[in-house]
């Protein structure tokens, strides 16, 4: 089970910066997205032509970052990502169009390609409960 002060903090932001790679050539892309806690995987949306999901076909391996910006040091908070991105399946799509489409109702008329990023490491530093506090998460 994910800590909960990871969980809060994923779901008070709405962006999320991916990093992919392919042929050790390193790419990021920003996405916004959805949480599903229970399952603990996040939603977005991406094009099959856009860099990031050309790089997925070759490798699922990415990571991710999401951060409150602050030039103030005690407020510093950030999340680090490690997972695996792919393509819901059938059974997953209802429910993984519902949660993203009930956060970004807009996003409707443009007919998305939805993306899974399924965690397996999670670290956030969270500079409010010490200077450089880290919270770890791995998936067993």
């Amino acid at each position: 089970m994910t800590d909960n002060k990871i969980t809060d903090f994923i779901k008070k932001h709405h962006v999320l910066t991916l990093a992919t790679s392919q042929n050790n050539e390193p790419y990021c892309a920003n996405c916004f997205y959805a949480y599903l806690k229970k399952e603990n995987l996040f939603v977005f949306s991406s094009d099959f032509e856009t860099k990031h999901v050309k790089d997925v076909m070759i490798n699922r391996k990415v990571a991710a970052s999401i951060v409150l910006e602050t030039k103030i040091p005690g407020k510093i908070r950030g999340l680090q990502i490690t997972g695996e991105m792919y393509q819901p399946d059938e059974i997953l799509k209802t429910q993984v169009q519902k949660k993203y489409f009930k956060r970004f109702p807009y996003a409707k008329i443009m007919k998305p390609n939805f993306w899974i990023l399924k965690p397996n490491f999670f670290k956030l530093t969270d500079n409010r409960l010490g200077f450089g506090k880290k919270i770890i998460w791995k998936s067993e």
